[in-house]
């Protein structure tokens, strides 16, 4: 295909895969139940953390995480004292680590927000570095630290950049929340995943082999050229066409 052909055939599948079907088994639908900025920043950057693995393990788990926060997340972030009165399992990400994170997000809260915690540098790239800091300020397991990737270490940061694609892109399509300022969405990186790599690489966007932040960059720049505006719309076609073995 050619660049027109391209665009036009990305931008073809951007639309049908990116409807509110989409949200039935996908872990977006947790921020969802809510209308509160603070609910939907606190249970939407907790599950995104969580969402790797078998989609529904992610849900069972998302459900669990809601009866710990008692179905108020910023009101129980606000109280939250570290009594680890609760066990949690998924996979990887067990009791100590969301002990962690409800103390980290507590104390972020009382700085500001999530969205203020993620604006500090000119691009996508030192936003998260920048956040990963402000959150690993409070103690800590070592073994926490891996739930929060590093672009700096060159990890693709896929969960990471997923929760910032709800947070930012418009809700005007019922799938993203688009509850902070729209200003950052031409900056977003896709959440670059197995799905989207295979297909990219396919369609030529992406020539480098390892899934990682360099080639996050190398993808996003072969996107932007589509569509300036918002690249991470893309995100859709290329996981759907993956998903669905349609390429």
């Amino acid at each position: 295909m050619d660049f027109n052909e391209l665009k036009a055939f990305l931008d073809f599948k951007a639309q049908e895969y990116e409807t509110p079907a989409f949200i039935e088994e996908d872990p977006i639908q947790f921020p969802k139940h809510f209308t509160k900025k603070e609910d939907i920043e606190i249970i939407g950057f907790i599950m995104a953390t969580i969402s790797w693995g078998n989609r529904k393990n992610i849900l069972k788990s998302g459900e669990k995480l809601l009866q710990i926060m008692q179905y108020e997340p910023y009101q129980y972030i606000q109280n939250y004292s570290s009594q680890k009165e609760f066990k949690f399992i998924h996979r990887t990400f067990q009791t100590a680590d969301l002990d962690f994170f409800f103390r980290a997000l507590n104390h972020i809260y009382q700085q500001g927000d999530l969205e203020h915690a993620f604006s500090k540098g000119e691009q996508t790239k030192d936003r998260i570095h920048g956040f990963r800091t402000l959150f690993l300020e409070t103690t800590h397991e070592n073994r926490s630290r891996k739930h929060l990737s590093d672009p700096l270490k060159n990890s693709a940061c896929k969960r990471i950049n997923m929760f910032l694609r709800w947070m930012t892109r418009s809700a005007s399509r019922g799938v993203d929340l688009g509850i902070w300022d729209p200003k950052t969405i031409p900056q977003l990186m896709l959440p670059l995943d197995v799905h989207t790599s295979t297909v990219s690489r396919k369609l030529g966007l992406l020539e480098r082999k390892q899934d990682d932040w360099k080639s996050l960059e190398e993808l996003m720049q072969n996107l932007r050229k589509l569509d300036p505006n918002d690249p991470v719309k893309y995100d859709f076609a290329l996981f759907g066409l993956g998903v669905n073995k349609a390429l």
